[in-house]
């Protein structure tokens, strides 16, 4: 399993970014996806995960409203949408699946969110 997260960068409070994550290694249609994030200093935390077959959706009470998660399984990508940055979602972001009871995380991607 290899998952790799890009999209990353610095933004100005009320921006966006789009997040992907790139997985291979595994039949990637068949897994449920899940966006966490660490901000500095802090625990890992849930964002927005994305089911399978039915891409139904679940999000961080933080987040609702402003990130919106994706999948395309014929590229094996799944994509969040950041709108409406705030300073506090700087972060680095993971991505992570599930698959026979281990979960494969990727190296993560720095987010920074400037005033």
């Amino acid at each position: 399993v290899h998952i790799v997260e890009s999209g990353g960068g610095l933004v100005h409070a009320g921006g966006s970014l789009r997040l992907s994550c790139a997985a291979s290694g595994f039949t990637f249609s068949s897994y449920a996806m899940t966006w966490y994030r660490q901000p500095p200093g802090k625990l890992r935390e849930f964002v927005a995960s994305i089911t399978h077959p039915n891409k139904d959706t679940g999000y961080a009470d933080s987040v609702k409203g402003r990130f919106t998660i994706s999948r395309d399984n014929a590229s094996n990508t799944v994509y969040l949408q950041m709108n409406n940055l705030k300073i506090e979602d700087t972060a680095t972001y993971y991505c992570k699946v599930t698959r026979a009871g281990a979960s494969y995380w990727g190296q993560g991607t720095q987010v920074t969110v400037s005033s």
